[in-house]
């Protein structure tokens, strides 16, 4: 094994444990007050709001759901040798993404942080939809390689719910900022170098 295969491996394994921690961390929340859940510092009108909250578990729990069938999508092993279960994992990934994706949409209007940060997680979330439909069609299509390119750039998207969560305690311990200015800028940050490190990944390939 090279150089290149040694780090290609071992990002694949970071991405995967990353993906299962955070695909599996909504669920600690399960019946939970919104006080002591993901939804303690909304303002009482969007609580009092049922398709606010019902878009709001949507996004993440199938948001949650997408991270953990897609990272296996990766692995060439499974492509290979277990077929079925790719095409398996890649439907439930296709149809957590346009729920969870379409969700976000809805509830980024309503993100802390004003217009910087909704702006931010709509165009993340719109972006997401798109790659999804368009590797959805490419397989559709027998475009093989298209198909990997796109999902690929989708799932870089995907992995925003990761990068964020590790930039905020960044921004808020180690550089001591306030929540809401950076909250603004990991709006943007948290997918935005994801999609450009995927571009960069696909010219390589």
């Amino acid at each position: 094994m090279n150089l290149k295969q040694v780090h290609l491996s071992a990002g694949y394994f970071f991405m995967a444990l990353f993906a299962i921690f955070i695909g599996l961390y909504p669920l600690r929340f399960i019946g939970l007050s919104y006080n002591d859940s993901l939804l303690g510092n909304k303002s009482s009108t969007l609580l009092d709001s049922l398709p606010y909250i019902i878009a709001f578990y949507t996004h993440i729990f199938l948001g949650g759901l997408a991270l953990l069938s897609g990272f296996s999508q990766f692995f060439k092993i499974l492509r290979r040798k277990y077929l079925g279960i790719h095409k398996v994992l890649g439907k439930v990934y296709i149809i957590s993404v346009l729920l969870s994706g379409t969700a976000g949409l809805c509830i980024a209007f309503f993100a802390e942080g004003g217009f910087i940060a909704s702006t931010g997680f709509a165009a993340l979330a719109v972006l997401w939809l798109f790659t999804t439909v368009k590797a959805y069609s490419s397989i559709k299509n027998k475009d093989i390689a298209r198909h990997q390119q796109w999902m690929v750039r989708s799932y870089a998207l995907c992995f925003a719910a990761v990068t964020l969560r590790i930039y905020m305690p960044l921004f808020l311990g180690v550089l001591g900022m306030d929540f809401i200015p950076a909250y603004k800028i990991i709006a943007w940050l948290c997918w935005v170098p994801n999609l450009l490190v995927a571009e960069v990944f696909i010219i390589r390939k």
